[in-house]
């Protein structure tokens, strides 16, 4: 089958035939149907994140944001059938530690990452496994597009998991997004579901005005003020400041600038993850944080369990995935795709459906 292999860090990905997978007694087989390309395939492509042990070796498949067909089903799961239409997290989790016990299979003890490490090859590819298949599958309702729910296996279910369950998201407050990427901008459309004032913050026009389009009600460019959580601060009720501020890049400077753009009380939700340049550590206003009392939450994918929150939501038309979507390209399009990410012009989410 074809796939796009990664032969090191900064070298392009090639477009080979690999072995097609097959299931063992506790794993399912999906064909691929749709994937979206994600800038943590950059990240790991780049060769950042060894500092929280995410280091692709040669011959790795990326791809973890994946919808797909299930078409080999190993002896001991029970719960899924060939033919089901179906998406995974991609932090693929046991079921069995007290984590996934508790609903949490996100954070599972023995967590393995879908297309970051060779024993889960990921969905850049005609077909991938999934392993503990009966706790880690979801399937999806029917009707549903696949490309319109490949990001749910990262950027919008991260997301979601974060504003939903991390922090305290309420009508009427403010939130702002630091970084308007793919999940940003699924920040932005969430956050308005949720019946917030939402303020979208980025470098780049086209990324605000779509911001716009997905229910933010006030935009900043960054570039134009000197300082920008003072600019952010002033859409507030008296520049109180945000009641919930999001980072959804992962560099020093958006981080700091979301934290500093809270009011007393507020809660900050880290999404992205940095680069080479931050390696895993940014400097942080503590003593201001704890004279405020302002709260700091991480938000690292989504259990299994969550989904359904999701799908009842999007048939309710309160939220559209599809909507984050701007492209669809070929597997061969997919290694140059990934490699323009490293100029952060990309708006929306890509999907691969061309296998």
């Amino acid at each position: 089958m074809r796939a796009a292999v990664f032969h090191g860090a900064g070298e392009p990905l090639q477009i080979e035939d690999v072995e097609k997978p097959a299931a063992d007694e506790d794993q399912v087989v999906v064909e691929t149907e749709a994937c979206g390309i994600c800038r943590s395939d950059w990240h790991a492509w780049k060769g950042d994140w060894s500092w929280i042990g995410v280091m692709p070796t040669d011959g790795l498949v990326f791809g973890h944001e994946p919808a797909g067909t299930v078409v080999e089903v190993g002896d001991n799961v029970e719960r899924v059938r060939e033919g089901d239409q179906v998406t995974v997290p991609f932090n693929l989790s046991d079921g069995t530690c007290q984590h996934c016990r508790s609903g949490r299979g996100n954070i599972c003890e023995q967590m393995v990452p879908l297309g970051f490490l060779k024993m889960a090859p990921g969905a850049f590819a005609e077909q991938f496994p999934v392993r503990q298949a009966d706790h880690n599958i979801v399937k999806l309702p029917d009707n549903v597009d696949p490309v319109h729910v490949a990001g749910l296996g990262c950027r919008f279910a991260t997301a979601f998991h974060g504003l939903v369950h991390r922090v305290d998201v309420t009508p009427g407050d403010w939130v702002v997004v630091h970084g308007l990427g793919g999940v940003g901008l699924s920040s932005v459309h969430i956050a308005d579901a949720l019946g917030a004032n939402v303020i979208g913050v980025d470098i780049m026009d086209e990324k605000l005005d779509k911001a716009e389009e997905l229910g933010a009600d006030e935009t900043l460019n960054a570039n134009n003020v000197k300082d920008v959580p003072q600019a952010v601060k002033k859409f507030t009720e008296s520049s109180r400041g945000c009641d919930i501020a999001v980072d959804a890049l992962g560099v020093a400077e958006t981080c700091q600038n979301a934290i500093n753009s809270l009011g007393k009380g507020g809660q900050h939700l880290q999404i992205g993850l940095t680069t080479s340049e931050e390696g895993g550590e940014v400097s942080l206003p503590v003593d201001t944080m704890v004279m405020d009392e302002r709260e700091f939450y991480g938000s690292f994918g989504m259990p299994p369990n969550e989904y359904d929150e999701i799908f009842r939501m999007m048939e309710r038309g309160k939220i559209d995935p599809g909507k984050i979507v701007t492209e669809t390209v070929s597997l061969d399009e997919v290694p140059d795709m990934i490699e323009g990410m490293g100029d952060y012009q990309t708006v929306g989410i890509p999907v691969c459906n061309e296998f």
